[in-house]
């Protein structure tokens, strides 16, 4: 039985499926972060408009993180139905 991950066993042009799939997972997750309020500081410690114009970076970049570590699952998901949507037009 092959337990390699799924990206490993691509051709070309399902890598770039399945890149595009972790990116709109990572962005999903970094907007979820944001709605959940992560790191964000109240107080005399808060970063004020500095910290909230550069938040949204470290949000992708942990999302981003996320997803390389396995992220939800959402990708996968993704991935099946833009790879099944591209059988069905050939």
């Amino acid at each position: 039985m092959d337990t390699s991950p799924i990206s490993t066993q691509l051709t070309g042009r399902q890598q770039k499926l399945m890149q595009k799939a972790k990116e709109l997972e990572a962005t999903f997750l970094a907007e979820m972060l944001a709605y959940s309020g992560l790191g964000e500081q109240q107080g005399a410690f808060a970063g004020g408009q500095g910290e909230a114009q550069f938040s949204s970076f470290l949000r992708q970049e942990q999302a981003r993180l996320m997803v390389e570590s396995g992220g939800i699952g959402l990708a996968e998901l993704i991935f099946n139905s833009m790879a099944r949507s591209e059988s069905d037009a050939t």
